[in-house]
């Protein structure tokens, strides 16, 4: 049985919580071999970051190079990228090696408010990374980023993902984290270019969610690996972060990171 594998590019939280540390762990609970190409390397802890140092975007396309010319990639999601000319790169590495389920995870700013993108970065991501991803997945905050528009309700979140997807997206999750106009529940938003699909979870009132964005994105991307299609991807992603985040691991002073083992404890129990 061929084994499937899974990319992230994406910057190192030296906290473990986020990033292609969250990855990596993400897709080993999931049975995808995962393999990394470093954007940035971050000083980071559950209080917040204290310095990001980028590397050369022409390492960045070496690496990527590197994986894409002899082990190849089922799948592949991208976070944070940080400058424009990173996200060129990136973005002319995945045209030359034809890769199509490219998840685009629009990493902009950290759990205690640093900046992961320059600003001038956000319209090289709509211009070059959008037309080449399957699936984008923002949350509230970078939704209204990427379309200029203010988001409040499910109204206004189907008219962003609508909006997003005319940069070229196949489908847009449109994450409910940040939206609290649903008391008691967190709803994810798909949107395939014409219809949409909500998934569903119980909110849960806890500060350890460091990563969550991460997270999310790379269950998705490990499920497209294995063969799943994007709704049964993004379903399975959901249910990973519910999990992940409902039994914390209690880490940190700050922003803790969530548990990414808690979704193999579950169905292990479960049967």
């Amino acid at each position: 049985m061929r084994t499937p594998t899974a990319l992230t590019i994406a910057g190192s939280d030296s906290g473990g919580g986020a990033g292609i540390q969250a990855d990596l762990k993400t897709f080993q609970e999931l049975r995808a071999f995962g393999m990394s190409a470093i954007t940035a390397v971050t000083a980071q802890n559950t209080l917040g970051v204290s310095g990001i140092y980028p590397l050369p975007a022409e390492a960045v396309r070496a690496q990527i190079a590197a994986i894409g010319d002899d082990m190849g990639a089922d799948a592949l999601k991208t976070g944070m990228l940080f400058g424009a000319d990173i996200i060129e790169g990136v973005a002319e590495e995945i045209r030359r090696l034809r890769w199509t389920r490219v998840v685009v995870d629009p990493v902009m700013i950290a759990k205690g408010g640093a900046a992961l993108l320059q600003e001038q970065a956000v319209q090289a991501l709509k211009k070059h990374l959008l037309p080449l991803a399957l699936v984008v997945t923002p949350n509230v905050p970078e939704a209204e980023t990427l379309t200029g528009t203010k988001i409040g309700g499910m109204v206004a979140r189907r008219e962003a993902a609508r909006r997003l997807a005319e940069h070229g997206a196949r489908y847009v999750v449109l994450k409910g984290g940040h939206d609290d106009s649903l008391e008691g529940r967190s709803v994810d938003l798909l949107f395939d270019g014409k219809d949409f699909l909500e998934f569903e979870g119980v909110r849960v009132s806890t500060r350890h969610t460091h990563g969550t964005g991460c997270t999310f994105a790379a269950a998705l991307t490990a499920e497209l690996a294995k063969g799943s299609d994007v709704p049964r991807a993004v379903e399975v992603a959901k249910a990973f972060i519910q999990a992940a985040i409902e039994q914390s691991l209690e880490i940190g002073r700050g922003h803790g990171p969530t548990n990414h083992w808690a979704y193999g404890d579950r169905r292990r129990a479960a049967r």
